[in-house]
């Protein structure tokens, strides 16, 4: 690698080299809590709100880019600078809504694993959330082997989650003049819009992406010097682009699926066990089991790498390192005991993702302060246009919320209509 930055090495293919941080990151974009979101969006509003789909992937492909750029430049992830650099009870209180987004993650992840694998072999949901338990942590032991057999598992499984969406788009009869329309007009017809939006951008913009990516480059590659460093921003960013333009294809495709199949008199559909059920006589058993299968494929990378995100993001702030299969452990468990109390598990998704939206602002502010400083980035600071659109994307997320809130608490929101 270090050859290939010299350019002693390499040819047209040389950012494949480097490729791995951001297709592990992407996983979190195309987590079960984003089918639960895209199917809400799409049954219930067709095409209106893939321009929040949109908007909330070109936020991502920024902010991790300058999570990416950050494990670079400075050899440290987000959270080991946050406990260097903030006042000790600030560290605490990220690291506890860091810790409550890393639950709200997996309850997602889990639950939408046990869901693919109930319905399509017939387990009960438990029995299901138990055979994910073990393919993920199998799954895990990989990354002892190195980071390159784990990026090629995780690859791997990426690569079936867009494939079945590919499959999905050649059945369903897309209507694309709508779809052109939903990208470009922006809209939110209800206050229930609004928590699918907050929804949206909170199973798109992950907390624990940002984290985990900073991470996942840190001394990754040896750079020798300034110039290699910037080459292998370069490469980063291509990467990250290339990989989070497939993770917003797979988000849109799923909600053009659901505008396709579900809207015209099966506005109702807000469960993944319907959509599955309606699927079968609307466009055959084979869209049904391609939609399983890619959610089976979704909860099970998902949820490798939200335990790697999990374990990161305890080792930065409080300087502990627990073995994995303890932190397999801590943020299963409160999927069982949804599971186990009976809560409606697609209303848990859905919740699961608002939560994590609440949570997104704290790793993004923290992000941007720590971009625009020049004694940690130095030649490499953000400049003023990435300054402003990480500043304008940090506030449009913190007024989504504001708005999510003021609507739960009663509060009128003038442009809101109905």
């Amino acid at each position: 690698m270090s050859r290939i930055l010299s350019g002693e090495a390499g040819g047209r293919l040389r950012p494949l080299v480097f490729a791995g941080p951001a297709i592990i990151a992407s996983v979190a974009y195309m987590d079960p809590g984003n089918y639960a979101t895209n199917i809400q969006a799409g049954a219930g509003y067709a095409y209106s709100l893939l321009w929040v789909v949109l908007l909330a992937n070109i936020i991502a492909m920024l902010f991790q880019a300058l999570s990416a750029r950050l494990g670079i430049v400075t050899g440290k992830n987000l959270a080991e600078l946050c406990r260097d650099n903030f006042p000790r009870p600030v560290v605490w209180i990220m690291w506890a809504v860091s810790e409550v987004a890393a639950m709200a993650t997996d309850l997602a992840e889990f639950l939408g694993g046990a869901i693919g694998l109930a319905l399509l072999f017939g387990l009960p949901l438990m029995a299901g959330m138990a055979i994910t338990a073990v393919l993920t942590y199998a799954i895990l032991i990989f990354e002892r082997q190195g980071f390159r057999p784990m990026e090629l598992v995780i690859g791997a499984l990426v690569l079936v989650i867009g494939l079945c969406y590919l499959a999905q788009m050649l059945i369903a009869p897309v209507d694309w003049a709508g779809t052109v329309a939903g990208l470009t007009t922006p809209a939110l017809p209800d206050a229930t819009a609004l928590t699918i939006a907050v929804g949206i951008v909170g199973a798109t913009v992950m907390p624990h992406a940002i984290y985990l990516h900073s991470g996942l480059t840190q001394g990754r590659i040896t750079v020798r010097n300034d110039a290699e460093r910037r080459k292998l921003l370069r490469f980063t960013n291509i990467e990250v682009i290339a990989a989070l333009a497939v993770a917003g294809m797979v988000n849109m495709a799923m909600v053009m699926m659901a505008a396709s199949a579900f809207h015209q008199g099966h506005t109702d559909v807000a469960e993944i066990e319907t959509a599955y059920h309606t699927l079968t006589p609307l466009l055959g058993a084979a869209a049904a089991a391609i939609f399983l299968t890619s959610l089976i494929a979704s909860g099970i990378s998902s949820s490798v790498v939200g335990t790697m995100a999990g374990q990161m993001i305890m080792q930065g702030f409080l300087h502990i390192r627990v073995p994995i299969w303890v932190r397999r452990l801590v943020t299963m468990v409160p999927a069982f005991v949804v599971v186990a109390a009976g809560v409606n598990a697609t209303e848990a998704l859905v919740m699961s993702q608002v939560i994590l939206s609440i949570a997104l602002p704290v790793p993004m502010i923290a992000l941007v302060i720590f971009s625009v400083r020049r004694d940690l980035m130095g030649e490499h600071v953000a400049g003023p246009a990435v300054r402003l659109l990480a500043g304008l994307g940090a506030a449009i997320v913190l007024a989504l919320n504001f708005v999510l809130l003021a609507t739960a608490f009663g509060i009128p929101v003038p442009f809101l209509a109905g």
